[in-house]
C-alpha cells in the first residue's frame, strides 16, 4: 500500500482525494511530533492537578461540573468511548471512513488536541494494515464534534466496536489481532480528543464535493453534445460575452464548450439559413447555470480544505501560554455551509441538463429529430420514458438541496443547544451526486443518438471520440430495448471520467486555484 506523508496545516484537496480514491496509507509528518508530545504532557500534568479542567479531570457536557479523581482518568475516557457509540444506520463505505481517519490524524497533528503520539501511530497502522473501523452513518448533528460516527472510530482503537479487515467485519479487537495491532489505554483528554471534532462530516462533504466535480467536468461533455445535437447555436459561447461579465467559472464554462465544440460540421452547416433567432436557456446559459456552480464548488472545497487542516476538538491546548482552554471548534457551522453549497451546485448541474434531455426527445423543440430519439416512432418509444427517469431525479434532488444549516434542535440538556446538521447534509450528497450521474447519462444517451441522426454530418473530434466510447458500453438505440443497464453504464461512464478523458478535457476547469 502506498503510504502518502501529510504536514498538520498544510494539505491541500487534491492530497485529500487522493486518500479518498487510492486508499493510502497515510503517516503524518514527523516534523509535528515535538508539539504533539508538548501538548500531551501539559494535559497529563492537568490530570494530576486539583484545577478542574474540562474534559480532563470533569465529566462531559452538562456533566462538566463533576470532578474526577486522578485514578478514574482512564475509565472516564473509556467510558466516554463506550457510551457514545450510539450510532446507527446503514456503516459508511471504506474509503470515506478511511478519509475520516486520515482527517483526524491531521486535526490532533496540529498539537492542540493533547492525544499522545502513540495514539496517533494506532490509527496510522490501522491505514497502512487495512484495519477499518465500522461507522454507522446516522447519529450525529455536527455540534459537540461528530461524537456518535468518531466514538465508533474510537471504539476499534481500545479493542471494542466492530471493524473490517481482510473484507470480513469482526469485533474491533480481532480485527487489530489479526493485523498484528494492540489496542490502546487511553489517558486523560484522549477519548474526547478522538471524539470532539468534524471529521466525520468533513470527509462526508469532500467526498460530496470530489463527485460532483467530476460530474460538472462531464456536464462541459454532455451540454456540448447536446447542443450540437439539436443543431445550437455557439454565438452565446463567444469570450468576449463571459469577459463581461467576469465570473471565473463562466468563462472558463464558454471557453472549454468552444474548444469541445470547434470544427463541428453540424455546426457549421446552419450558420446561415437558421430561422431561428435564439436558443432555449438550458442551451443558451449553460456558461452562465454550470459556471456558476463551479464558483459554487470552488468555495466549498476552499471551506473543507481549511476544515481538514484545523484542529476541531475541545478543550485545546495553547502550548505557548501553556493553557488549556474551552471553545467551540467542534461546531460544524462551515461544514454544514459548505455541505449546502454543494447541494445547491449539484441540484442546479441536474435541473439546467434534465431540460436538455426534454428539448431533445421534443419534436417541436429538438430541431427535426425524430420524437422521443425513435428510430421508428410509434413503434418504439424510444427516450421517453428514460427522460421521464431525469425528471424525477431532477425533482428528488431539489427536495434533497433544501438547506440543512438551518436547522437545529437542542441536545444534551440544552448544553448543546445550537447545532449546524452538517453531518446529514453531507451525507446526502452521495445520493445526489448518483442522481445526477443518471440525468447526465440519460443526456449522454440522448445528445450521441442525436448526433448520430445529422449523418453524414459529424461533430467535432473531441465529441466524436466521446461517443465512439459511449458506443464502446451502450450500443446505439436501434429498436425498443430493456433500458435499466443502458442508463446504468452510462452513469458509470459519466462518474468515473472515461468522457472527460476521451475528449482530452480533463484541464479544462480545475478545483483548485485559477493558474
Amino acid at each position: 500500500m502506498s503510504l502518502l506523508t501529510l504536514t498538520p496545516g498544510d494539505v491541500t484537496l487534491a492530497d485529500l482525494e487522493r486518500v479518498y480514491r487510492e486508499e493510502l496509507a497515510v503517516s503524518i509528518d514527523r516534523a509535528a511530533k515535538p508539539a504533539i508530545d508538548a501538548a500531551a504532557a501539559r494535559v497529563a500534568e492537568a490530570a494530576r492537578g486539583e484545577e478542574a479542567v474540562y474534559g480532563v479531570n470533569t465529566g462531559f457536557g452538562k456533566l462538566a461540573s463533576v470532578k474526577i479523581a486522578p485514578g478514574d482518568t482512564a475509565t472516564l475516557q473509556r467510558n466516554l468511548i463506550l457510551s457514545h457509540c450510539c450510532g446507527v444506520g446503514e456503516a459508511l463505505d471504506r474509503a470515506t471512513t478511511r478519509l475520516m481517519m486520515a482527517l483526524k490524524l491531521l486535526s490532533l497533528g496540529r498539537g492542540a488536541s493533547g492525544v499522545r503520539f502513540e495514539v496517533m501511530e494506532l490509527i496510522e497502522a490501522c491505514l497502512a494494515r487495512g484495519v477499518t473501523p465500522v461507522v454507522p452513518a446516522q447519529g450525529s448533528v455536527g455540534a459537540s464534534g461528530d461524537l456518535a460516527p468518531l466514538a465508533h472510530m474510537t471504539a476499534v482503537l481500545i479493542g471494542a466496536g466492530e471493524a473490517e479487515f481482510g473484507g470480513t467485519r469482526m469485533p474491533g479487537a480481532e480485527a487489530l489481532a489479526k493485523a498484528g495491532l494492540a489496542p490502546v489505554v487511553l489517558g486523560p483528554k484522549e477519548g474526547l480528543g478522538l471524539i470532539n471534532g468534524t471529521q466525520f462530516s468533513t470527509a462526508c462533504a469532500l467526498v460530496g464535493l470530489f463527485t460532483a466535480w467530476r460530474l460538472a467536468e462531464a456536464t462541459l461533455v454532455t451540454a456540448s453534445l447536446s447542443t450540437d445535437a439539436i443543431m445550437g447555436s455557439t454565438a452565446p459561447l463567444l469570450a468576449e460575452i463571459h469577459a463581461l461579465r467576469g465570473h471565473r467559472g463562466q468563462i472558463e464554462v464558454a471557453s472549454a464548450m468552444r474548444a469541445l465544440m470547434e470544427g463541428s460540421q453540424i455546426r457549421e452547416s446552419h450558420r446561415t439559413g437558421d430561422s431561428r433567432v435564439q436558443d432555449p436557456y438550458c442551451i443558451r446559459c449553460q456558461p452562465q447555470v454550470a459556471g456558476a456552480c463551479v464558483d459554487l464548488l470552488r468555495m466549498a472545497g476552499r471551506t473543507l480544505e481549511i476544515e481538514a487542516n484545523a484542529a476541531t476538538d475541545n478543550p485545546l491546548v495553547l502550548i505557548d501560554e501553556g493553557r488549556i482552554v474551552s471553545g467551540g471548534n467542534f461546531h460544524a457551522e462551515p461544514v454544514a455551509f459548505a455541505a449546502d453549497q454543494i447541494a445547491l451546485a449539484i441540484a442546479e448541474l441536474g435541473a439546467i441538463a434534465q431540460r436538455r434531455v426534454a428539448l431533445m426527445v421534443d419534436p417541436t423543440l429538438s430541431f427535426d429529430l425524430p420524437p422521443f430519439l425513435a428510430r421508428d416512432p410509434g413503434l418504439n418509444s424510444g427516450m421517453m420514458i428514460a427522460e421521464v427517469t431525469t425528471a424525477a431525479l431532477m425533482s428528488e434532488n431539489k427536495h434533497l438541496a433544501h438547506p440543512c444549516s438551518t436547522d437545529s434542535t437542542p441536545t444534551s440538556a440544552n448544553q448543546e443547544d445550537h447545532v449546524s446538521m452538517a453531518a446529514h447534509g453531507a451525507r446526502r450528497l452521495v445520493r445526489m451526486n448518483a442522481n445526477l450521474a443518471v440525468i447526465l447519462g440519460v443526456e449522454l444517451l440522448c445528445a450521441a443518438e442525436g448526433i448520430e441522426h445529422r449523418a453524414p454530418l459529424a461533430t467535432s473530434a473531441p465529441l466524436a471520440a466521446v461517443i465512439a466510447r459511449l458506443r464502446d458500453h451502450v450500443a446505439a438505440l436501434e429498436v425498443d430495448r430493456y433500458m435499466a443497464p443502458d442508463l446504468e453504464r452510462a452513469a458509470r461512464l459519466v462518474t468515473s471520467r472515461e468522457l472527460v478523458a476521451a475528449a482530452s478535457a480533463e484541464n479544462l476547469i480545475t478545483l483548485g486555484e485559477a493558474a
